[in-house]
């Protein structure tokens, strides 16, 4: 078809230009800008959604921009104005031309491609086109031309451009008033000033912590100089709808009555400052606190000689209550406050510090150049009186642009002597210029007194402020050390910076001596209460200085990467700057109030230390600037291998010497601390804490870690532009530099790593992925007994070479170098290639760079110890017999015998019990009991089998909202829910419309059979509908809307709606889009109006904007358009503040309302398709947004089941409350089931869940020896023994819904006394009488004390938590223990007379009786993160009793306090008493075994490991 090629010929660029006018013709050039590519063409899309907007069918925009000469590289500007004026301006014949081009070729209109361009468009082939191809199948543009004058009407596009009347233009001369015009026309603020007053508004939220400006924002940024007591009042006087923040139209509206407005609307302000209960009176506490307030403001603000001894505020409170409390009843109104304020100057003081503080903190800008001086002035004023405080920020500003400023506002600069170098003058020394001679500004008067005298506590000034590091990477906001740990360096005199007052008399000279600045009197603002006598007249204009030029004070700079800190540059060193001569300082608020009206170039901060104890604070004017290196990111890493020799090749792959370059440069103060500086990187480059090291770096051979985070830069040596390399973490874990090291053979590095250390506390490197192998070795070489069976060589004498189930004792014989090396105390840090070869020569499972379970592996290394360390060198053969009714007594003394006939070790000793197995046929009640080993206690966690929904309830009355919480199981309906709901909200469940709402739309409407899905991106509501009769059972066509039951609900203020209610998923309604036309309501869409300045079509220029939350509004056949507006009023009435106080006795506007006031509600309703863009009724070449509904009793047609609620751009800018949207209140039932998705459970839960009867499974079939088949059945674990070290596993990753999944539930544990004897199988001369569960007999005690209890879950209940298999509990076990000792029983209390076995030891000569019934625990394992993707670290406690973090390479000692047993994955537990003598092995008559590994076997590990 000709439009997919042709061009506009019949309208030429020159011809539109002169049928638009010149503003015309810049505003779509501008349109064009903002909408085009960077090669100046617009694409179909932004065609398509920019100028025709989405009302228009695709296939048809598509057209049209082929049409308008568009091609697949876009649209230029010279086709779209002649495309526009055509469509908009053209004359009929030009319109013709246009759609001949539309679907002809060439010179002709081809029948059957029309046909099949008319059928994409319109959905079918008018009748009227037949008449056009009678005679032809082709068709010229002369038969077209008739057809279609006489055809206007035959489709969409021809009735749009032919025969319907203009419904778009080029211009719209129609002005909606923006939100700031709105708000402009309310307040005294100007448009421009309050659209910058919204940017410092945004600024000011983007560091809360809620996302909103909340008070502890606002206390941020006024104090000082506002008292910190002030600040709740000042608060509450901007939160004016009492929402707990502060709204950027309640922040504009403050600001402007409180410096802006006439002295009496700026007075009422301060009323309500001081008005805590906010009931319009000052009561005599507050006036008390208010005049305390205000003296102290005035003596913060007031130089000493200007003060005056005043009453006290009690006193002086009197006095006011007794000249105007006319009433006598203690209190006085707003109109007698008013009156003292005419005749007492402290209200006018602390009115001035408002007004300096809106202007310099808030953002607005002083209208002249009068009120300008006397903000900065008095701010500048006030400052340096108090001097320098630690950790202030005080920034640069260049002398020559201060000197314009000062003459531009009217202060004359009155000359002093020397006074650029009047700093150097109070030194006995004079200063130096180059590095090894700078000095700081000095306050040595920094403890001025501010005399609190009054109300000590008021004072706003803070004297450090220990600001948080920020991302924008300001150096100076780094948080200050405390004093004891600054004031320690020596060498002071070696910094760069400027020369210090080395005379206490010099005083505080800050802000370069103000008494030096004077000006006119008559230039005094206004708003001055009291202006300073000492300004003369400054008599020539000058001219507004232009942006701030820093340029003279800074260094050139070579630099060409990036900077992280916001230092601003170097300061100049080849000439001493001086205050008053070269910069001026000024505060951070000053600074940021004079850069944000006059603009300028970077900022110059810079921080408040002291260098020396007892030195007084000092501006560190030359920070110390570092270079940080990085390492190139590898391009092609090597493959993660499959086997040893892959993971070993990747090693000794890898490059020699990392290839380092300079990635950054970064300035910090000479006091911060290590830690900072590290927290600020991780901070500002978005990395983790734990996966940064800084290196000093001066070469290849000279590279020392830096690891005292304590110590500062002072401490450890870094000067000005040393090198300091970051070394991050790669994907594997691995640590580049070691990585390096290993495969040079660098077994020692200069970086400490062969220092002495605590012994044990040395890492171990990763060498891929291999934190599972080094937390559990670490584990395993922290059990103490253990370690010290293998430090005093006790292994070499029991290696077991023949076992056939063993590694030769090469497992054994590696792990006893490896804990050698650990416990020498001779490194940080050992790398354990050769173990990790060792392993994987018998696991190659454990081989490559992929993370594994740390269980298994650990599980794996205790059983190859054992098997090489096994005393049973010919293991006999041995039948496990059927318990066949026997004393549990003998079958498990039969069963661990038997075991402790083929393993016999160390590991038994230490960390073997044993487990009763109760299996019971569920077809005839056979019972079989066995009594196996175990190593691990596997203890099963509870899995989320329960889904957490949270549903917003809306009731027809229109109040608050209340969101409830519900804890269903994962395969629970929506009907369930429904039931759920109405049991807690009390409405029945055929009366609730469950809605999912994404963003301010209707998603779908579930079905009541529809499972309940995870809700992505969207939430649940759940809208009241009104009750109905019972339906009869009749066909859908006969249904009738019926009569409620009852009379209307007293609130409802629309008793005609009676509708026929259709439950969630009845036949008439979509469960999956609200597409079809919806029976019993319909949806109500908030939307506003967005006005666009640069659009290309007036269609554009308003566009609607949904927002908010959508109301359902019930309706049948007799529902009148007014009963929908007074539904919707009901609803949304909250949302709006009422009309001016005292003007309205009703807080709900809608009862006031009448058929002859229907034009008061603030908004409109429409017809509007489901999106809320178009209008529902009309075509879409009307371009309508949607058809108005008269606010009258006309009948409602359902012509549509989406309504849009347009609310007038004023009400809505100034009356609606966007907070309170989503303000719902919240029922008990949330908190109680996100306490019960999140709240921890404690290790007695888990061993309640372990030794529980489990009903076996289908696929889990038992074979019973009396029925002679296979049988369902249940099984009972009991603990039976306990082993001296008890091993708990938590089962984080399971298997469930057919995927494997982490627990993230927090399981709590004691530390020191875990007392497990509940769970332990009681026997003895008076055993307890066990409970049945299922037809088996439960061995346990129930309700005996000295365990830990378990919390039951209240409230909301969930079915199904337990997820462990019953055949992992038993068969998981690794199976080896010894002969059996029977110690003496326990001393357990006087609760019970019980006996029960504690150890599972395999040595004789332990016969004592020990009370081991309490276990310590000793080491603990942890992942964090998600499964496949997380991290081990193992936390220990040492042999000195300190807590140890094991974190690879890294071990450092930490408080017991930081142990994370939140994500605890396996515990050592310890008993208590254990003589590590009993069980050392007797070795008088054996020989150690000396054999080196085999030498093949050491030649391979040569061949592949870079280190030997």
């Amino acid at each position: 078809m000709g439009g997919k090629e042709s061009k506009l010929s019949y309208i030429s660029y020159e011809d539109a230009c002169r049928r638009v006018t010149d503003a015309e013709l810049q505003r779509l050039r501008d349109a064009f800008k903002r909408s085009s590519t960077l090669s100046n063409h617009m694409t179909c899309n932004l065609f398509t959604r920019e100028v025709l907007g989405d009302g228009v069918p695709p296939r048809l925009a598509e057209l049209i921009f082929q049409a308008f000469g568009g091609s697949p590289k876009g649209l230029t500007f010279k086709e779209l104005l002649c495309g526009l004026v055509l469509i908009t301006r053209g004359s009929q014949e030009e319109r013709v031309r246009f759609l001949f081009g539309l679907f002809s070729n060439e010179s002709y209109i081809q029948k059957d491609e029309m046909d099949t361009a008319v059928l994409s468009l319109e959905g079918q082939v008018p009748q009227a086109m037949s008449e056009l191809f009678l005679e032809s199948d082709r068709v010229t543009y002369e038969c077209f031309r008739h057809w279609v004058l006489s055809n206007a009407d035959a489709t969409n596009i021809t009735k749009w451009l032919l025969k319907e009347p203009s419904s778009v233009t080029i211009s719209n001369d129609l002005e909606t008033p923006t939100f700031f015009q709105t708000l402009s026309g309310v307040t005294h603020l100007e448009e421009k000033e309050i659209t910058d007053l919204e940017r410092r508004y945004w600024n000011f939220k983007t560091p809360s912590k809620t996302g909103q400006f909340d008070l502890e924002i606002l206390k941020s940024i006024v104090c000082p100089p506002l008292p910190e007591l002030l600040v709740n009042g000042l608060f509450a006087a901007f939160d004016v709808n009492r929402d707990n923040h502060i709204d950027f139209k309640e922040m504009a509206c403050g600001i402007s009555a409180c410096c802006r407005g006439p002295m009496l609307e700026r007075q009422k302000f301060c009323f309500k400052i001081f008005d805590a209960d906010q009931d319009n009176l000052l009561s005599r506490a507050e006036l008390e606190d208010m005049i305390a307030i205000m003296m102290v403001v005035r003596k913060e603000n007031s130089s000493p000689d200007q003060l005056v001894n005043d009453l006290t505020p009690e006193r002086l409170a009197e006095q006011i209550l007794k000249s105007h409390d006319a009433d006598g009843d203690d209190m006085i109104t707003q109109e007698e406050y008013l009156v003292w304020t005419v005749s007492h100057a402290l209200p006018a003081i602390f009115l001035d510090l408002l007004f300096q503080v809106c202007h310099t903190v808030l953002g607005l800008k002083p209208p002249t150049k009068e009120e300008e001086r006397h903000v900065i002035m008095s701010y500048l004023e006030r400052e340096d009186r108090y001097g320098l405080q630690l950790s202030q920020i005080w920034y640069l500003i260049s002398m020559s642009w201060w000197r314009q400023w000062l003459d531009y506002v009217g202060v004359m600069v009155r000359p002093l002597k020397s006074s650029c170098n009047h700093f150097a003058s109070d030194n006995s020394q004079p200063p130096q210029h180059g590095v090894d001679n700078g000095t700081t500004l000095n306050n040595n008067d920094a403890s001025k007194s501010r005399a609190t005298t009054l109300c000590p506590n008021l004072t706003g000034r803070k004297s450090s402020i220990n600001t948080e590091v920020n991302a924008a990477g300001d150096y100076s906001t780094l948080p200050q050390q405390p004093k004891a740990q600054q004031m320690g360096s020596p060498q002071a005199t070696k910094y760069n910076t400027v020369p210090r007052s080395s005379s206490s008399a010099a005083g505080s000279r800050l802000t370069s001596d103000l008494h030096m600045y004077t000006s006119s009197p008559s230039r005094t603002p206004v708003c001055t209460p009291n202006p300073s006598p000492s300004l003369n007249r400054h008599s020539n204009a000058a001219q507004r200085p232009g942006a701030i030029d820093n340029g003279p004070l800074i260094a050139p700079s070579n630099a060409k990467v990036a900077t992280l800190t916001n230092e601003g540059g170097r300061l100049q060193r080849d000439r001493m700057l001086a205050r008053g001569r070269d910069f001026e300082l000024v505060p951070e608020a000053v600074w940021k109030a004079l850069s944000a009206w006059y603009g300028g170039s970077v900022p110059l901060p810079r921080t408040v230390i002291i260098s020396q104890q007892g030195m007084a604070p000092e501006l560190e004017l030359y920070p110390i600037v570092v270079k940080l290196f990085r390492h190139q990111t590898a391009v092609n890493r090597p493959p993660q291998a499959a086997t040893f020799t892959g993971m070993m090749g990747g090693i000794g792959g890898m490059p020699s010497t990392p290839r380092r370059y300079l990635a950054y440069t970064a300035a910090f103060s000479r006091k911060h601390t290590l830690r900072q500086i590290l927290d600020f990187l991780a901070l500002r480059l978005r990395f983790s804490r734990e996966d940064m090291r800084l290196w000093k770096f001066k070469d290849e051979q000279s590279m020392t870690m830096l690891e005292e985070e304590e110590s500062t830069l002072d401490q450890l040596g870094i000067t000005e532009n040393m090198q300091l390399l970051l070394e991050v973490r790669n994907k594997d874990l691995t640590w580049p530099e070691e990585m390096s090291f290993l495969a040079k053979n660098k077994a020692a590095i200069d970086r400490n790593q062969q220092a002495p250390t605590e012994k044990g506390a040395s890492g171990l490197s990763n060498l891929g992925n291999t934190c599972f192998m080094n937390s559990a070795v670490q584990c395993v070489s922290n059990t103490r007994i253990l370690t010290q069976y293998f430090t005093g060589g006790m292994h070499l004498y029991e290696l077991n070479r023949s076992n056939t189930l063993g590694m030769k004792g090469h497992i054994a014989q590696r792990y006893g170098e490896l804990i050698k090396d650990l416990w020498s105390g001779t490194a940080k840090s050992i790398a354990p290639l050769k173990l990790r070869w060792t392993i994987g020569k018998y696991a190659p499972r454990f081989n490559g760079f992929q993370q594994h379970d740390a269980q298994e592996f650990l599980a794996f290394l205790l059983d190859g110890l054992h098997e090489d360390l096994n005393r049973v060198h010919n293991k006999p053969y041995v039948e496990l017999k059927d318990s066949d009714g026997r004393e549990d007594e003998e079958v498990a003394k039969e069963a661990w015998d038997n075991h402790l006939l083929r393993n016999r070790s160390v590991i038994v000793d230490l960390f073997h019990g044993q487990l009763k197995s109760t299996v019971m046929c569920q077809n005839c009640g056979t019972k079989s009991v066995r009594f196996d080993p175990f190593t691990f206690l596997s203890l099963p966690l509870p899995m989320e089998s329960c889904i957490h929904i949270e549903v917003i309830v809306i009731r027809l009355n229109g109040s608050k909202p209340v969101r409830y919480g519900l804890r269903l199981n994962l395969d629970e309906k929506y009907s369930g829910l429904k039931q759920s709901l109405s049991e807690l909200s009390g409405i029945p469940a055929l009366q609730l419309l469950i809605v999912e709402i994404q963003g301010a739309l209707v998603k779908c409407f579930p079905k009541d059979h529809q499972k309940i899905r995870s809700l992505a991106g969207g939430n649940l509501h759940a809208y009241e509908l009104p009750p109905t009769s019972p339906i009869p059972t009749m066909t859908l066509e006969e249904e009738a809307p019926l009569e409620p039951r009852g009379p209307p609900s007293r609130n409802s203020s629309f008793s005609s709606l009676t509708p026929s209610i259709i439950p969630n998923g009845s036949p008439n309604q979509s469960g999956a889009s609200p597409d079809d036309i919806l029976n019993g309501f319909v949806v109500a869409i908030n939307r506003k109006v967005i006005r666009v300045d640069s659009y290309f079509l007036s269609s554009q220029k308003t566009r609607p904007s949904v927002f908010g939350v959508p109301v359902i509004l019930p309706c049948d056949d007799h529902t009148l358009n007014l009963d929908l507006y007074k539904h919707v009023w009901s609803q949304v009435s909250r949302l709006v503040t009422p009309l001016p106080p005292n003007e309205t006795s009703t807080s709900n506007h809608a009862q006031d309302c009448d058929d002859s006031l229907c034009y008061e509600y603030p908004f409109t309703l429409k017809v509007v398709s489901k999106d809320g863009s178009m209008c529902a009724w009309c075509p879409w070449y009307r371009f309508c947004r949607g058809c108005k509904l008269d606010c009258s009793e006309d009948m409602y047609n359902f012509g549509s089941s989406y309504i849009a609620i347009d609310w007038e751009p004023t009400a809505l800018h100034l009356r609606y409350q966007q907070s309170q949207e989503r303000n719902y209140m919240d029922h008990s039932s949330v908190e109680e089931s996100r306490r019960l998705q999140t709240d921890p459970i404690d290790l007695d839960t888990c061993l309640k869940a372990f030794t529980t009867a489990e009903e076996l499974g289908e696929d889990e079939l038992v074979y019973c020896s009396k029925c002679k088949e296979h049988q369902r059945a249940i099984k009972t674990l009991k603990i039976w023994r306990l082993p001296p070290i008890l091993i708990i596993h938590l089962k984080r990753f399971q298997f469930h819904n057919g995927r494997w999944v982490k627990s993230q539930k927090i399981v709590k544990f004691p530390v020191r006394k875990f007392d497990p004897a509940n769970y332990v199988v009681t026997r003895g001369h008076s055993p307890v009488s066990p409970s049945s569960t299922s037809g088996i007999d439960d061995d346990s005690s129930e309700n005996a004390t000295g365990g830990t209890k378990s919390s039951e879950d209240e409230g909301i209940e969930c079915r199904g938590q337990w997820g462990h298999s019953s055949t992992s509990m038993v068969d998981v076990f690794i199976t080896e223990a010894k002969e059996d000792v029977v110690l003496s029983p326990a001393d357990v209390d006087d609760r019970t007379d019980v006996e029960y076995d504690l150890y599972a030891m395999s040595v004789s000569t332990c016969d004592r009786v020990i009370d081991a019934r309490f276990f310590s625990l000793s080491t603990l394992q942890s992942h964090s993160g998600i499964m496949g993707g997380g991290h081990y670290v193992t936390y220990a406690k040492h042999h000195n009793e300190k807590w140890y973090l094991y974190n690879d390479s890294s071990c450092k000692e930490i408080p017991e306090t930081q142990v994370d047993t939140n994500n605890a994955y396996i515990m050592f537990f310890e008993s208590r008493g254990l003589q590590y003598s009993h069980f050392m092995p007797d070795i008088s008559d054996k020989n150690q075994d000396t054999q080196e590994i085999e030498d093949e076997f050491e030649s391979d590990l040569k061949k592949m490991c870079t280190i030997c």
